[in-house]
């Protein structure tokens, strides 16, 4: 019962600020928000780092977590729970997610006229498709009101990945976590590998476990070891990563690390595992 209050409390307090509208326009120029609130640290990323610091409200308890790339940045940002009640306490004027909230967050928070932007899914690393992170850049800039910051971002973005032209010739790798799991073509990982210059060592598509059979005749040029650094997603008991095949792998001389706040969300940072792979792979 008190929760049910406490729920009805926060509606009416939201419908009194005014918030109606998914993008508020004086004139012609859209409002910039002033109070947003993000959810997870996928949309953590994009807030701390296209947001002024003045128009941040709250992050996520996540933001400061090693597999976030903005980490240092969300240090002595406030943070909330990716709660109802919790989130419209605060009176936000914009409400970032990529998934916090659970599936029914964006249509929960419109109905009580909180407007929400959603970090696009990112499929590809620079094409003119709606999943490359360009776009999602550009989407989340005019989204914050930061559409130069955005454009100067993308720009910057384009400028270092063509840079990287060191490549390895006719080499392949094999994407690893420390839960035994790779990935194949179809996801962002593949498109990173093609962006260093490599070929996916995992030639079927979508999420995996290790390949230990052909592993145990047919080895990578490249080992990508993601997530290793951090704490999170160790191996259980039956994790194919404990298997000595597995294991073998990495302890090659062709083994890449890769820090997790690369990979973790879709972002321009990827940019760091690209420059990873490139200098790792090149003879």
């Amino acid at each position: 019962m008190l929760r049910l209050t406490v729920l009805a409390f926060c509606l009416w307090l939201t419908a009194c600020s005014g918030n109606s509208s998914s993008r508020q326009v004086m004139g012609d120029e859209p409002i910039r928000p002033t109070r947003i609130v993000s959810l997870d640290y996928c949309a953590d990323q994009y807030v701390l780092k296209l947001a002024d610091r003045e128009q941040i409200l709250a992050v996520s308890p996540d933001a400061v977590e090693d597999f976030s790339y903005m980490r240092d940045r969300a240090v002595g940002v406030p943070t909330v729970r990716p709660v109802a009640e919790d989130v419209l306490i605060l009176k936000p004027d914009l409400v970032v997610r990529a998934y916090g909230g659970g599936p029914n967050a964006v249509a929960f928070f419109e109905r009580a006229g909180v407007p929400v932007l959603q970090v696009g899914w990112a499929s590809t690393v620079d094409s003119e498709e709606l999943g490359s992170i360009p776009t999602i850049i550009g989407q989340m800039a005019e989204g914050l009101g930061q559409e130069e910051r955005g454009d100067a971002l993308v720009n910057e973005f384009r400028e270092q990945l063509a840079a990287l032209q060191v490549r390895r010739e006719g080499g392949n790798a094999l994407y690893m976590t420390p839960a035994g799991v790779t990935t194949g073509p179809g996801s962002l990982v593949h498109e990173m590998l093609v962006a260093a210059g490599l070929e996916n060592f995992q030639e079927s598509p979508g999420w995996r476990s290790l390949p230990l059979e052909r592993l145990a005749y047919e080895q990578p040029d490249v080992v990508a070891a993601a997530f290793f650094e951090t704490l999170t997603n160790h191996p259980n008991a039956w994790s194919p990563t404990n298997h000595p095949v597995a294991r073998t792998q990495l302890e090659g001389p062709d083994v890449v690390p890769l820090q997790g706040a690369w990979t973790a969300c879709g972002g321009w940072f990827i940019l760091e595992a690209i420059e990873a792979l490139t200098e790792g792979g090149a003879e």
